[in-house]
């Protein structure tokens, strides 16, 4: 599956006492500009710009049938949030879920459900005019960390992250991103980067994860 979309975001990050603007968490590595694998890089480049499963995720788990999917957990940064679904909007960008509700995350019907064979995708804010959203947290992720996705038919696909990164909206490899990979993985998607108030964020924030357990209901 190869997507060419992004998800974008102008909203209101939060003001230190000082007076400064308070960023979301950013990858490690990103330093103050997101990775751009844009320009003529072409097909090898993309592939060079994302990570590869290594450690814990080299070697995935059997893939599940499709089932929706209805929670997500990421013990270490704290997210334990519903899941909606969402598509694409008029602009053929993804939707994000609705800004009133930012515990909310969005896997993206486009994609297999989490666990399947293929790539899934699920979306969240980072933050909104309220402040902090579901995904606040996304680029403080780390290697080998674990991410749950419960599904209605009892099964949770646990999921290992082999790599966070981000990307600038301009040289997002989308491609590389979306495409399947030959085992059942999950990619987590936010708005990060540089910030403008009169643009909003100029990248965004992609946590690769690969299927290496299922666990099933009692």
């Amino acid at each position: 599956m190869v997507v060419l979309l992004l998800l974008v975001g102008v909203f209101v990050v939060r003001i230190s006492a000082e007076g400064q603007l308070v960023l979301p968490p950013q990858p490690a590595g990103a330093g103050s500009a997101a990775r751009d694998a844009g320009g003529d890089t072409g097909r090898d480049g993309e592939a060079d710009a994302v990570p590869r499963p290594a450690g814990a995720a080299a070697r995935a788990a059997p893939p599940l049938p499709g089932s929706t999917a209805t929670r997500l957990r990421i013990p270490s940064v704290r997210v334990d949030a519903p899941l909606t679904r969402v598509s694409l909007d008029a602009d053929g960008w993804i939707d994000a879920p609705p800004a009133g509700r930012p515990e909310l995350a969005g896997h993206f019907q486009g994609s297999v459900t989490p666990g399947e064979q293929g790539t899934s995708v699920i979306v969240g804010h980072v933050d909104t005019a309220q402040g902090p959203a579901v995904f606040y947290d996304l680029g403080r992720l780390a290697k080998d960390s674990r991410v749950e996705v419960t599904r209605a038919d009892g099964t949770t696909a646990v999921f290992t992250v082999y790599g966070v990164e981000s990307f600038t909206k301009h040289g997002f490899p989308a491609e590389s991103v979306y495409r399947a990979t030959g085992a059942p993985e999950l990619r987590l998607i936010t708005c990060g980067g540089p910030y403008t108030e009169k643009t909003g964020y100029q990248g965004n924030v992609v946590a690769f994860a690969r299927l290496t357990e299922t666990r099933r209901a009692a």
